[in-house]
């Protein structure tokens, strides 16, 4: 079993950047597809990002291609999303998943492991 803590969360402005972490523990990730998602209050959470096993395959949200990028390093047990060009639509609770399913999606039922989510506030 993986245990997953994000942090990088914070208030920006839009237009600005941030870079959400999320370090692993208990087992290394290289077992698992990893994924981002995020949660505004009321609604459903919905995907973010996801890369897999070895970093050479993402799969983005149609909202956010090219304003951010998930990465990972399987050595440090760390998963990162660089977020840039933030909007005020992307205020949410991101939480960082890891997913034991054999290819590489979107489903949030496919993910059998969740931090606790770090906020991200972007201000207009």
């Amino acid at each position: 079993q993986v245990q997953l803590v994000e942090s990088g969360g914070g208030l920006v402005q839009a237009g600005d950047s941030l870079r959400l972490s999320c370090a692993a523990s208990g087992r290394t990730i290289s077992y698992y597809i990893m994924g981002w998602f995020r949660q505004v209050p009321g609604k459903a959470r919905e995907f973010v990002a996801a890369i897999s096993w070895k970093g050479t395959n993402t799969k983005y949200a149609d909202s956010v291609p090219g304003r951010f990028t998930i990465s990972r390093d399987n050595g440090k047990n760390m998963v990162w999303l660089q977020m840039n060009n933030l909007l005020p639509e992307d205020t949410a609770v991101y939480y960082c998943a890891a997913s034991i399913e054999a290819q590489l999606g979107d489903r949030i039922s496919w993910y059998a492991y969740w931090g606790q989510g770090t906020q991200v506030t972007v201000s207009s």
